[in-house]
């Protein structure tokens, strides 16, 4: 869910920007899962531009305070929100933990990295939402060690139906700065795309998994 509606313009405007993400209606991306898409996102982008990734951060953690109140711990989803989580932390004065796909084959075999605690709340920091797989799968992590999820925030959601789903059934509320709407709302608005790319990104989001086989 969107929570300002000028945040999630500002953000999409920011992220085209910086090429963040990148749309292509004609060529495309192949994304790592073998689809082809008009949109490619890189969020991690972001720490290389102070004044944006401020803006990110202060939002967020604005965001977090409105809707989640005062938490124990912000955790962040690794690798790509690493970073941007450790910066929320750090504005809002809360302790950061990240959490790693899978817990390592070594040492003290740690998913969970940074001191956590049974019964601590948690406010989990995501990047970019696509199918929600990973994001809860750190979710999962987390409440197998005694942590209470108040939600999560991320930066970008595509607002796949697929990820909607995935977080109603596992009952964690979703909020992102922006998403697929409010991007396509502002690169046809600033001229980035024209109306019949427009149409074509609209066409991809309906059927993500068939677009251009």
């Amino acid at each position: 869910m969107i929570l300002d509606k000028e945040t999630a313009r500002k953000t999409a405007e920011l992220l085209l920007q910086i090429k963040a993400i990148k749309l292509d209606a004609q060529q495309g991306f192949k994304w790592a899962s073998g689809w082809n898409s008009p949109i490619y996102c890189d969020n991690r982008i972001i720490l290389s531009y102070p004044p944006i990734r401020n803006f990110v951060r202060e939002h967020m953690a604005r965001q977090i305070e409105q809707l989640y109140g005062k938490a124990d711990v912000i955790a962040g989803v690794a690798t790509g929100a690493i970073g941007i989580g450790m910066l929320v932390a750090e504005y809002l004065s809360l302790p950061f933990a990240y959490v790693r796909p899978e817990p390592k084959s070594h040492g003290r075999k740690n998913q969970i990295e940074g001191k956590v605690e049974d019964g601590q709340t948690v406010v989990v920091i995501e990047d970019l939402i696509s199918t929600g797989n990973s994001s809860l799968n750190a979710v999962k992590a987390l409440q197998e060690a005694n942590l209470q999820i108040k939600g999560m925030l991320g930066i970008f959601s595509y607002g796949f139906e697929t990820a909607n789903q995935n977080f109603k059934e596992a009952n964690i509320e979703l909020h992102t700065l922006s998403n697929y709407d409010y991007l396509l709302e502002v690169a046809l608005k600033t001229n980035y795309i024209n109306q019949a790319e427009s149409e074509l990104l609209k066409s991809w989001h309906k059927d993500p998994a068939n677009w251009k086989k």
